[in-house]
C-alpha cells in the first residue's frame, strides 16, 4: 500500500489525515488534538494518534506533508505546502465542482478561488486580527455562558436577530452584555453574531469574486448557524462535508500522495 499523511497545524487545533493510494485515494485515518503552546509536540501527537487508529507504525507512512501556520515546525515532515493550496485541493477532492472555498478557522478567514483541477486561482485572507473568526464565536459563547457547540443550533431559533456594530473580539463582550441588559434573547443575539461574521466574510470574498459551487471548510464549518448565516447573506447554497474540519490536512495528504508517486516513478 502507498501510504501518505497530511498534518495541518492550526492556531487552535492540529489535524492529521492518513491516505491510502491504491486506486482512488481514500482516507484511512484521521486525528484531532489541541495545538497548545508546543507546536512540534501537537503535530507529533496528531500524527501518531492517526497512525494508532488503524494500527500503523509511523515509519510505514511513505510521505508526510505539513500545512498550517506551524507547518515549518513539523520535525518529521518531508515537505510543506501552504494552507491555501491544501484547502483548495482538499475541497476539490471532496466536491469536484468547487470553485470557491470559504475557510473560517480559529484566528483567520480565507476565501480561495479554485480552478477545475483544484488549483488556486486567487485568494484573499483576513489574518491581521481575530475579528469574524472562530475566536470571536468562542468569546460570544463564553459571555453567554454556553458551550461553543451550543451556539449554532441556538442561533437557528432566533426570531428577531440583533444588529452588531462590530465583530471585534475585544468589544464583543460589551455588545452582548448591552443587548442582554436590554432584554434581548440569547438566540437573537447569537443569530446577530453569526450574521455579522457572515457579512464580513462575504465582503472579503467579493474581492476575488465569488463563483459557485462554494465549499465551506475549517472548524467553524461544523457550526450550523454559521452555515445558515453564510447562505442567507450569499443567497447561494454552500457545500459542507463531514471532513470540513480536516480539509487542510486532507489536501496536504493528497499532495504527499502525489509526491510519493513521483518519487516511486523516479526510483523505478
Amino acid at each position: 500500500m502507498r501510504l501518505a499523511a497530511g498534518v495541518d497545524v492550526g492556531s487552535t487545533q492540529t489535524k492529521a489525515v492518513i491516505l491510502v493510494g491504491d486506486g482512488k485515494p481514500r482516507i484511512l485515518a484521521r486525528a484531532l488534538v489541541d495545538t497548545g503552546a508546543d507546536v512540534p509536540r501537537a503535530a507529533e501527537r496528531a500524527f501518531r494518534a492517526a497512525c494508532q487508529e488503524v494500527g500503523l507504525d509511523p515509519r510505514q507512512i511513505g510521505m508526510v506533508v505539513g500545512t498550517g501556520y506551524g507547518r515549518y515546525r513539523i520535525a518529521f515532515g518531508h515537505a510543506q505546502v501552504t494552507e491555501i493550496s491544501c484547502h483548495a485541493r482538499g475541497a476539490h477532492f471532496v466536491f469536484p465542482q468547487t470553485r470557491t472555498v470559504i475557510d473560517i478557522g480559529g484566528q483567520d478567514v480565507k476565501v480561495i478561488r479554485v480552478g477545475p483541477q483544484g488549483e488556486v486561482r486567487d485568494f484573499v485572507m483576513n489574518d491581521k486580527c481575530a475579528a469574524g473568526t472562530g475566536r470571536f464565536l468562542a468569546n460570544a459563547a463564553e459571555v453567554l455562558g454556553l458551550e461553543l457547540e451550543e451556539i449554532g443550533p441556538l442561533s437557528l431559533r432566533a426570531t428577531d436577530p440583533v444588529k452588531l456594530t462590530t465583530v471585534c473580539t475585544v468589544f464583543v463582550e460589551s455588545d452582548i452584555l448591552s443587548y442582554l441588559a436590554h432584554g434581548r434573547r440569547p438566540e437573537d443575539i447569537l443569530c446577530g453574531v453569526h450574521l455579522a461574521i457572515a457579512r464580513r466574510t462575504v465582503s472579503l470574498a467579493r474581492r476575488i469574486p465569488i463563483e459557485p459551487a462554494i465549499t465551506f471548510t475549517g472548524g467553524v464549518a461544523r457550526n450550523v448557524g454559521m452555515v445558515k448565516a453564510l447562505e442567507e447573506v450569499l443567497e447561494l447554497p454552500i457545500q459542507v462535508s463531514p471532513e470540513s474540519h480536516f480539509m487542510g490536512a486532507l489536501g496536504a495528504a493528497l499532495f504527499a500522495l502525489e509526491r510519493l508517486g513521483l518519487k516511486s516513478e523516479s526510483s523505478s
